[in-house]
């Protein structure tokens, strides 16, 4: 895999479907989402490739509980010694105790859901910490938890202040043009929550499916939330 830079301290490894993303204080790693179950290994070649050692790990943090997203996360952190991070609301679903609540589809979606459901299922996958809204991380000189329901009840957005990024999870989509996530469970919620991360007005946005938005984020991030 070839990372592809969004700042110097942050890469994405895109996957087929769906990404995760690299932050590197230094020597310290993070990774956001994991990719599904047979991505470990790609995870681990983009970060070599980036000149860093996956032993260098520490936190996996997971924006919400599906298995494209936190597949990996129990096999790096495994290998790797990395504790593994999810809301409160949506642990249970990462650790296999309930199963995710279906997406309400409108018509348009189930075709594209029909190809979602080809992701390899996730193992039940430990969470070393629950979050919950406003937890400040140790990474990215003060990383925040936002919780933002709607795609998934414990669904997440990290935003760092400090350097100005938001990462949406799957709240927010960034393929062909930013718009609301797809799948969502509760309609009403995840606009309100695409809403609330509009209002962050962050300069880079990093979504779960989709480029990065790194110009003009803020308005495009108010228009498309309406």
């Amino acid at each position: 895999m070839e990372p592809t830079e969004v700042l110097p301290r942050l890469h994405l490894l895109r996957f087929a479907i769906g990404q995760a993303y690299l932050w590197a204080d230094g020597r310290e790693l993070t990774l956001i989402d994991a990719g599904d179950a047979s991505a470990a290994g790609a995870v681990e070649d983009g970060v070599r490739r980036l000149g860093h050692d996956p032993a260098r790990i520490r936190r996996i943090v997971l924006t919400h509980g599906h298995r494209d997203h936190y597949g990996a996360a129990g096999e790096l952190a495994g290998r790797h010694g990395a504790e593994i991070l999810a809301h409160r609301l949506d642990a249970r679903f990462v650790r296999g105790e309930e199963p995710v609540p279906e997406p309400v589809l409108h018509d348009w979606e189930r075709p594209l859901y029909a190809r979602a459901l080809t992701v390899p299922e996730a193992p039940a996958t430990p969470v070393d910490r629950e979050l919950e809204d406003g937890d400040e991380l140790p990474f990215g000189g003060g990383a925040r938890v936002v919780h933002a329901p709607g795609h998934t009840p414990g669904s997440i957005g990290i935003h760092l202040p400090r350097h100005d990024v938001l990462f949406t999870g799957d709240a927010v989509a960034g393929v062909g043009r930013v718009m609301l996530g797809v799948f969502n469970a509760d309609h009403a919620r995840a606009q309100e929550s695409f809403r609330r991360l509009a209002g962050l007005a962050p300069a880079v946005v990093c979504f779960g499916h989709g480029d990065p938005l790194t110009e003009d984020a803020p308005a495009v991030l108010r228009t498309a939330a309406g």
